[in-house]
């Protein structure tokens, strides 16, 4: 698995952009969603409404294109939902019992901006799966790309998508380096959701399609941060962050 990272590395000069950005003209902000982040409140992350205008409101403060960060960031966004194990969501019947260790490590980075903003194929590769991932909190529409380079066979997959990007998506279709494949959802076909990108790198899909976790227990962080390593080698963003 280190051998696909360094890979990776390696050959970065070859990876175009995910979205459209020019740092000399346009600006990134870090978004902070740790349990360190006072203003996280339960309140906020369970009103999909509220809980955009808090996003917007960053990024506007800061004259930003776009919101990005949350690799390995410890979260408490995932307490909106049941599918990630939480016991405090507005759909939960009992919350004040936690039945086991929830997942609240996310496992890629996410660029947050404005619904419809393109996204873009950083490299060659075919279609490996898609699907509308459709749960309260969940990716929404979903796809996931397999790239080869040198040796090495990778993935990279994009969440909280435009449903109708999926619509003509074929497993095994080519895809170009540049190529717009997807947009930002809105939060009614992202999983509800402020309008994002999550893109997270996979190197072994473990025989899943059209989904892989992209949160998971602290517990298993060492499994999932080798299998799933820091989407910024191929974003190449974090380093424009003000």
């Amino acid at each position: 698995m280190q051998n696909i990272k360094e890979t990776i590395l390696k050959n970065q000069f070859l990876f175009s952009k995910v979205v459209s950005l020019n740092p000399t003209l346009e600006s990134i902000v870090q978004m902070d969603f740790s349990f360190d982040n006072y203003q996280i409140t339960k309140e906020l992350i369970l009103d999909t409404e509220k809980f955009s205008q808090f996003v917007n409101s960053k990024i506007q403060k800061h004259s930003a294109l776009f919101g990005v960060g949350g690799y390995l960031e410890q979260r408490s966004l995932y307490q909106r939902s049941e599918i990630f194990g939480n016991n405090i969501s507005q759909h939960s019947k009992n919350i004040d019992l936690q039945i086991e260790e929830p997942r609240t490590l996310h496992l890629g980075i996410d660029i947050w901006g404005n619904a419809g903003t393109p996204v873009f194929a950083p490299l060659n590769g075919i279609v490996h799966s898609f699907a509308f991932n459709d749960n309260f909190g969940d990716y929404g529409a979903t796809i996931i790309l397999q790239h080869q380079l040198e040796d090495c066979i990778f993935h990279t997959l994009y969440g909280h998508l435009s449903l109708a990007d999926l619509q003509h998506l074929n497993k095994g279709m080519a895809i170009e380096k540049g190529q717009i494949i997807a947009h930002f959802g809105q939060p009614h076909e992202n999983g509800n959701w402020p309008p994002h990108l999550h893109f997270q790198i996979i190197i072994d899909m473990q025989m899943k399609e059209g989904d892989y976790p992209g949160v998971c227990k602290l517990s298993e962080q060492h499994y999932y941060a080798h299998n799933c390593p820091d989407p910024d080698i191929i974003l190449q963003m974090m380093h424009f962050v003000k």
